[in-house]
């Protein structure tokens, strides 16, 4: 099914945001302003580049689109099996590609499972910030996540898991 942007851009992916427990993953490019700098003109094809590669592995998994600004990436996945296949192949597909002036792009990415109010395209609630600081906290070439507490009766207390972060890097 294809999706289409406000900004025209057509994306294989859901017809409809994902609801319930939804993944939700945040990117940025690490040192995108050194990376400004450093290739000036030649930047807008390298981030047109990192969109091209990081958009076919969402879709690959399914991923939703919910925003993009600059070199920066939310979607929303309705497993987090499919999000973190999705992050592993983006990071793939950026470590192995050929940049441009030999330049490397490292992008942090940020997973966190959570419940969310979904409206007109969009969400609002605790599991979208949380989703955010994570990937703000990773560095370029790696996969941060969250996990989160299980729900717990008061007579299985002290078997639930207890939060704990996780990272995988690339590179």
């Amino acid at each position: 099914m294809w999706r289409r942007r406000a900004s025209g851009v057509s994306l294989p992916g859901m017809a409809e945001l994902p609801t319930g427990a939804v993944t939700f993953l945040f990117t940025d490019i690490e040192g995108s302003t050194r990376l400004v700098k450093q290739l000036r003109g030649r930047y807008d094809e390298v981030l047109a580049e990192h969109q091209r590669l990081l958009r076919a592995a969402f879709a690959a998994h399914g991923g939703y689109e919910v925003d993009t600004q600059g070199d920066s990436f939310f979607v929303a996945f309705s497993s987090a099996r499919d999000a973190l296949l999705a992050a592993v192949e983006g990071q793939l597909a950026l470590l192995s590609h050929p940049w441009t002036d030999g330049v490397q792009v490292k992008v942090r990415m940020g997973l966190h499972t959570g419940q969310a109010r979904a409206s007109e395209g969009r969400y609002t609630g605790l599991a979208v910030h949380r989703a955010a600081r994570i990937g703000a906290a990773g560095h370029g070439g790696q996969i941060s996540s969250r996990r989160q507490r299980r729900p717990c009766s008061r007579t299985r207390r002290k078997t639930c898991t207890s939060s704990s972060a996780t990272s995988a890097s690339s590179g």
